[in-house]
Protein backbone atom coordinates (compact mmCIF):
# COMPACT_ATOMS: atom_id res chain seq x y z
CA UNK A 1 0.00 0.00 0.00
CA UNK A 2 1.17 3.63 -0.79
CA UNK A 3 0.84 6.17 1.12
CA UNK A 4 -1.46 9.28 0.03
CA UNK A 5 -1.72 12.78 0.23
CA UNK A 6 -2.82 13.94 3.28
CA UNK A 7 -4.59 17.19 2.04
CA UNK A 8 -6.16 14.72 -0.99
CA UNK A 9 -6.86 12.16 1.73
CA UNK A 10 -8.05 14.71 4.15
CA UNK A 11 -11.07 16.24 1.90
CA UNK A 12 -12.04 12.71 0.43
CA UNK A 13 -12.88 11.69 4.54
CA UNK A 14 -14.47 14.97 4.81
CA UNK A 15 -16.77 14.04 2.06
CA UNK A 16 -17.12 10.53 3.01
CA UNK A 17 -18.42 11.33 6.60
CA UNK A 18 -20.75 13.56 5.41
CA UNK A 19 -21.95 11.09 2.90
CA UNK A 20 -22.64 8.92 5.79
CA UNK A 21 -24.38 11.00 7.70
CA UNK A 22 -26.89 11.23 5.57
CA UNK A 23 -27.43 7.76 4.93
CA UNK A 24 -27.43 7.50 9.12
CA UNK A 25 -24.21 5.77 9.47
CA UNK A 26 -22.37 8.70 11.35
CA UNK A 27 -25.35 10.39 13.21
CA UNK A 28 -24.06 13.53 16.28
CA UNK A 29 -20.54 12.57 16.64
CA UNK A 30 -20.19 8.69 16.18
CA UNK A 31 -18.03 7.32 14.07
CA UNK A 32 -14.43 7.95 12.84
CA UNK A 33 -11.94 7.51 9.70
CA UNK A 34 -8.57 7.51 8.87
CA UNK A 35 -6.28 7.48 6.36
CA UNK A 36 -2.30 6.51 6.02
CA UNK A 37 -0.38 9.41 5.03
CA UNK A 38 3.17 7.70 5.88
CA UNK A 39 4.65 4.58 6.06
CA UNK A 40 8.01 5.47 7.04
CA UNK A 41 7.18 6.36 10.16
CA UNK A 42 3.99 5.27 10.18
CA UNK A 43 1.98 8.45 10.00
CA UNK A 44 -2.22 8.77 10.03
CA UNK A 45 -4.26 11.23 9.27
CA UNK A 46 -7.59 10.93 11.52
CA UNK A 47 -10.61 12.71 12.53
CA UNK A 48 -10.78 15.37 15.74
CA UNK A 49 -13.19 13.52 18.73
CA UNK A 50 -16.39 15.15 18.98
CA UNK A 51 -17.26 16.40 15.68
CA UNK A 52 -20.52 16.55 13.85
CA UNK A 53 -19.76 14.33 10.50
CA UNK A 54 -22.20 16.33 8.45
CA UNK A 55 -20.29 19.50 8.48
CA UNK A 56 -16.42 17.87 8.82
CA UNK A 57 -13.52 19.78 6.83
CA UNK A 58 -10.10 19.31 6.35
CA UNK A 59 -9.21 21.00 9.08
CA UNK A 60 -10.85 18.93 11.53
CA UNK A 61 -8.37 15.81 11.28
CA UNK A 62 -5.26 15.63 12.95
CA UNK A 63 -2.04 13.35 12.32
CA UNK A 64 -0.82 10.38 14.64
CA UNK A 65 1.96 8.55 14.94
CA UNK A 66 2.28 4.62 15.65
CA UNK A 67 1.74 4.88 19.23
CA UNK A 68 -1.61 7.61 18.70
CA UNK A 69 0.26 10.39 19.36
CA UNK A 70 -0.53 14.14 17.50
CA UNK A 71 2.48 14.66 15.67
CA UNK A 72 0.37 17.48 14.00
CA UNK A 73 -3.03 19.47 14.33
CA UNK A 74 -5.13 21.02 17.08
CA UNK A 75 -7.99 18.75 18.93
CA UNK A 76 -7.82 15.56 20.12
CA UNK A 77 -8.25 12.36 18.37
CA UNK A 78 -10.71 9.70 18.59
CA UNK A 79 -10.01 7.09 21.37
CA UNK A 80 -10.01 4.29 19.22
CA UNK A 81 -7.20 5.35 17.41
CA UNK A 82 -5.26 2.48 18.54
CA UNK A 83 -7.81 0.32 16.60
CA UNK A 84 -6.91 2.34 13.20
CA UNK A 85 -3.37 2.35 13.91
CA UNK A 86 -3.67 -1.29 14.71
CA UNK A 87 -5.37 -2.24 11.16
CA UNK A 88 -2.68 0.21 9.04
CA UNK A 89 0.11 -2.28 10.77
CA UNK A 90 -1.46 -5.88 10.84
CA UNK A 91 -3.60 -5.41 7.57
CA UNK A 92 -1.72 -2.95 5.63
CA UNK A 93 -4.89 -0.62 5.78
CA UNK A 94 -4.22 2.34 4.02
CA UNK A 95 -7.35 3.95 4.85
CA UNK A 96 -9.96 2.66 7.84
CA UNK A 97 -13.54 3.30 8.04
CA UNK A 98 -15.62 2.95 11.05
CA UNK A 99 -19.73 3.59 11.66
CA UNK A 100 -22.16 3.54 13.87
CA UNK A 101 -25.61 2.00 11.86
CA UNK A 102 -28.68 1.29 12.95
CA UNK A 103 -28.07 -2.39 11.22
CA UNK A 104 -24.50 -2.45 12.44
CA UNK A 105 -25.75 -2.15 15.79
CA UNK A 106 -28.66 -4.55 15.78
CA UNK A 107 -26.76 -7.44 13.99
CA UNK A 108 -23.60 -6.82 16.66
CA UNK A 109 -26.32 -7.61 19.59
CA UNK A 110 -28.27 -10.45 18.07
CA UNK A 111 -25.40 -12.25 16.80
CA UNK A 112 -22.93 -11.72 19.99
CA UNK A 113 -22.89 -14.99 21.38
CA UNK A 114 -22.04 -16.65 18.21
CA UNK A 115 -19.23 -14.27 18.08
CA UNK A 116 -19.87 -13.16 14.40
CA UNK A 117 -22.22 -14.59 11.56
CA UNK A 118 -21.64 -15.83 8.16
CA UNK A 119 -23.23 -13.38 4.98
CA UNK A 120 -23.22 -15.64 1.72
CA UNK A 121 -25.21 -16.12 -1.38
CA UNK A 122 -25.66 -12.19 -2.48
CA UNK A 123 -24.10 -10.42 -6.17
CA UNK A 124 -22.55 -7.35 -3.63
CA UNK A 125 -20.11 -9.44 -1.90
CA UNK A 126 -18.15 -9.56 -5.27
CA UNK A 127 -17.49 -5.80 -4.19
CA UNK A 128 -15.20 -7.43 -1.36
CA UNK A 129 -11.28 -7.35 -2.75
CA UNK A 130 -10.54 -10.97 -3.85
CA UNK A 131 -13.90 -12.00 -4.17
CA UNK A 132 -14.96 -13.63 -7.38
CA UNK A 133 -18.44 -14.94 -6.84
CA UNK A 134 -21.46 -14.96 -5.09
CA UNK A 135 -21.57 -18.13 -3.60
CA UNK A 136 -18.76 -16.99 -0.95
CA UNK A 137 -18.80 -17.26 2.55
CA UNK A 138 -18.14 -13.94 4.44
CA UNK A 139 -17.70 -14.24 8.05
CA UNK A 140 -18.40 -11.24 9.71
CA UNK A 141 -16.52 -11.04 13.64
CA UNK A 142 -18.51 -9.19 16.51
CA UNK A 143 -16.15 -8.51 19.51
CA UNK A 144 -17.48 -7.10 22.70
CA UNK A 145 -17.03 -3.71 23.14
CA UNK A 146 -14.52 -1.81 26.03
CA UNK A 147 -13.21 1.02 26.80
CA UNK A 148 -10.05 0.52 27.79
CA UNK A 149 -8.55 0.67 24.06
CA UNK A 150 -5.16 -1.17 24.42
CA UNK A 151 -7.22 -3.97 25.87
CA UNK A 152 -9.66 -4.09 22.64
CA UNK A 153 -7.00 -3.25 20.39
CA UNK A 154 -5.57 -6.78 21.43
CA UNK A 155 -8.29 -8.68 21.20
CA UNK A 156 -9.05 -7.26 17.65
CA UNK A 157 -5.64 -8.68 16.85
CA UNK A 158 -6.71 -11.94 18.01
CA UNK A 159 -9.66 -11.79 16.15
CA UNK A 160 -8.23 -10.60 12.87
CA UNK A 161 -5.40 -13.06 13.14
CA UNK A 162 -7.89 -16.31 13.36
CA UNK A 163 -9.86 -14.54 10.49
CA UNK A 164 -6.51 -13.42 8.02
CA UNK A 165 -9.60 -13.06 5.30
CA UNK A 166 -12.20 -11.01 7.02
CA UNK A 167 -12.87 -7.88 5.71
CA UNK A 168 -14.54 -5.54 8.48
CA UNK A 169 -15.59 -6.80 12.27
CA UNK A 170 -18.26 -5.45 14.27
CA UNK A 171 -17.91 -3.81 17.81
CA UNK A 172 -21.45 -5.32 20.05
CA UNK A 173 -23.31 -2.37 20.33
CA UNK A 174 -21.55 -0.26 18.85
CA UNK A 175 -20.55 -0.54 14.80
CA UNK A 176 -18.92 -1.35 11.83
CA UNK A 177 -15.03 -1.02 11.20
CA UNK A 178 -13.51 -2.18 7.57
CA UNK A 179 -10.64 -0.95 5.54
CA UNK A 180 -8.52 -1.28 2.04
CA UNK A 181 -5.45 -0.84 0.41
CA UNK A 182 -6.72 2.67 -0.64
CA UNK A 183 -9.43 5.44 0.37
CA UNK A 184 -11.62 4.35 -2.73
CA UNK A 185 -11.30 0.67 -1.57
CA UNK A 186 -12.01 1.31 2.30
CA UNK A 187 -15.21 3.17 0.64
CA UNK A 188 -16.32 0.24 -1.38
CA UNK A 189 -16.15 -1.94 1.58
CA UNK A 190 -17.48 0.34 3.23
CA UNK A 191 -20.58 0.75 0.74
CA UNK A 192 -20.86 -2.80 0.12
CA UNK A 193 -21.15 -3.98 3.60
CA UNK A 194 -23.65 -1.51 4.69
CA UNK A 195 -25.98 -2.70 2.31
CA UNK A 196 -24.89 -6.18 3.63
CA UNK A 197 -25.77 -5.99 6.70
CA UNK A 198 -29.58 -4.01 5.85
CA UNK A 199 -30.10 -6.87 3.62
CA UNK A 200 -29.45 -9.21 6.54
CA UNK A 201 -31.20 -7.14 9.06
CA UNK A 202 -33.93 -7.09 7.22
CA UNK A 203 -34.31 -10.54 6.31
CA UNK A 204 -34.40 -11.44 9.86
CA UNK A 205 -36.94 -9.32 10.75
CA UNK A 206 -35.10 -6.73 12.33
CA UNK A 207 -37.13 -3.62 10.72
Amino acid sequence: MVACDSAAAEGFLAELAKSCHLRGWALGTSGNFSAVVSREPLILTITATGLDKAALSTGDFVRVDARGAVVEGSGRPSAETALHVLLAIVRQAGAVLHTHSVWGTLLSDLHADDGGFWIEGYEMLKGLEGVKTHTHREWLPIIANDQDMKALAGVVEMTLAQHPSAHSFLLRGHGLYTWGESLEQAKRHLEILEFLLEVVGRRRGLS
